[in-house]
């Protein structure tokens, strides 16, 4: 008799440790991705349409939620629920957000050569500055090192490559969590956009070459 109950006492033991493990912790700030094509075509083959050599512009950023917060804030005040601690906001969460562009990108009459480079945006209630810097940053946070950024912490402007002026408007919607998007593209140009509550800052470019 022991010997037939054995396996099923064994199988027992299994499932209730599978479920008395604890369920997976999802991050307050979950990560994101916001990425475009540009300068390709559209090609008909045997098989259908493709698009071919096209170029990739990728941002990749920590997604904020609103949690019923004041983002924003006014006067003196406007912008330090978000970086309190930090000379400009990291433009997300958590890591250092960050653009990687294979076609350079004219930005405010300035050109920004294909590469990767943080982004920081310096909070003002009438115009946010978008800035792109090539400062070194760390994929999980040192206190100790105080050469290279996490999020905006460790900021330094020597190593700016733009800072480009964004338009700021009102959404008719309040958006939750904190959203960066290309926006009204085409295969020379668009805009990077930056929405959050009922904010939207946003960066027109063309593509260079």
């Amino acid at each position: 008799m022991l010997r037939r109950l054995l396996p099923l006492l064994v199988v027992s033991v299994v499932v209730v440790g599978v479920f008395a493990q604890a369920p997976a912790r999802k991050p307050l700030s979950p990560p994101g991705t916001a990425a475009t094509q540009v300068g390709g075509e559209w090609v008909k083959g045997e098989r259908g349409t493709s698009y071919q050599n096209g170029k990739w512009i990728e941002v990749t950023y920590g997604r904020p939620i609103k949690r019923g917060r004041v983002l924003f804030g006014t006067g003196a005040d406007y912008g330090k629920t978000l970086n309190p601690d930090a000379p400009v906001w990291r433009a997300g969460a958590n890591q250092t957000t960050r653009l990687k562009t294979e076609v350079p990108l004219q930005l405010a009459g300035k050109t920004v050569p294909a590469g990767e480079y943080d982004v920081f945006v310096d909070l003002n209630p009438k115009t946010w500055t978008l800035i792109l810097s090539t400062l070194p940053f760390q994929e999980k946070y040192n206190p100790e090192d105080k050469t290279a950024v996490f999020g905006a912490y460790n900021y330094t402007p020597d190593k700016d490559v733009l800072r480009a002026p964004m338009g700021l408007s009102v959404l008719p919607f309040s958006m939750d969590q904190f959203t960066i998007a290309f926006i009204d593209m085409t295969n020379t140009g668009g805009t990077l956009a930056m929405m959050w509550d009922k904010t939207m800052a946003s960066a027109p470019f063309k593509v260079g070459s």
